[in-house]
């Protein structure tokens, strides 16, 4: 099944949230502000972690993924949002629908699995301290880090082409800010039983199973912390995964909501408030939760900024 012709030469409507005209202005001036705080908090905490040799052990690997990964995930969103907002045309190409639904599902469902990595990541440090450097090893944190990219890239490959290939028998008005799958989906024309279950189906691998590894990575953490004997390792000890377990719960939290929440359940507006937060604010906060709830990063971004000046 193919694309309708009128799709492929209009592209398509993106209505976000021209049916309340009175906050597209204000909508505009703050995601506006997030999304440089986001470029600005991010790209610091890449460099920071690069120019700073102290910062080069897999924790700060890892993050400077996580900040990469916010930084394109947002850029794939955020600029054809701001634009709709600022002007009376709500549309979007074809070829760029197409992009920011490969690009923004590659992303995010890489993010899943990174985190979960970061995890283990802690869970090593903390439960395993001794064997720390053995099991996290460079070459394994790189092959962690490639496993996490290429599992997020397969699986876009996969449902974007099944959604891509649905008819949508000329029907223009996506519902939502973002071309994202289950928006597409709905826009279809024929039974999407297959794509809903494919959907589903994919949903459990990158947020349930992933997050369950977190959790049961937590727990032995939590485990491990309450057996330590000093009241200042077992603060250390917590603020050292305080962090990540803050950045889980935030990402996942609005994620689930979006993908594993029955459609029928919820308005049309949460949908995109919730896809909102996790596409405008998530990435934002990220850089702020590492960067003000860790002291290293702190030191080494005083550090390079003293040299600068």
């Amino acid at each position: 099944m193919q694309w309708t012709n009128e799709s492929r030469l209009r592209g398509f409507i993106l209505v976000g949230f021209s049916d309340r005209p009175q906050l597209e202005l204000t909508l505009f001036g703050v995601i506006l502000f997030l999304y440089f705080m986001t470029l600005l908090g991010n790209s610091t905490i890449i460099l920071v972690s690069l120019l700073d040799s102290k910062l080069h052990y897999p924790m700060y690997f890892f993050l400077s993924h996580l900040s990469f990964l916010d930084l394109c995930f947002t850029s794939s969103i955020i600029p054809q949002l701001l634009v709709n907002l600022g002007s009376s045309d709500k549309s979007i190409t074809y070829g760029g629908c197409v992009v920011q639904l490969y690009v923004s599902l590659a992303l995010g469902s890489t993010e899943c699995v990174l985190l979960a990595v970061m995890s283990y990541d802690r869970y090593v440090a903390v439960c395993r301290p001794l064997h720390y450097a053995f099991v996290m090893h460079p070459r394994v944190c790189n092959i962690l880090a490639s496993m996490a990219w290429l599992s997020g890239v397969t699986t876009t490959l996969i449902q974007s082409t099944l959604t891509l290939q649905l008819p949508f028998c000329g029907n223009r008005k996506v519902d939502h800010f973002f071309c994202e799958v289950p928006v597409l989906i709905k826009l279809a024309c024929v039974d999407t039983t297959f794509n809903q279950a494919e959907l589903f189906v994919a949903s459990v691998l990158f947020l349930v199973v992933p997050l369950s590894l977190i959790l049961m990575s937590y727990g032995n953490i939590a485990q491990a912390v309450l057996k330590i004997k000093s009241a200042i390792g077992r603060r250390k000890a917590f603020r050292t995964c305080s962090s990540h377990l803050m950045v889980v719960i935030i990402f996942y939290g609005t994620i689930i909501f979006m993908y594993l929440q029955p459609a029928k359940s919820r308005s049309k507006d949460q949908g995109k408030f919730v896809s909102l937060f996790y596409t405008v604010v998530t990435p934002m906060l990220n850089p702020l939760i590492y960067t003000l709830r860790n002291k290293e990063v702190k030191a080494a971004l005083k550090k390079i900024l003293g040299k600068t000046l």
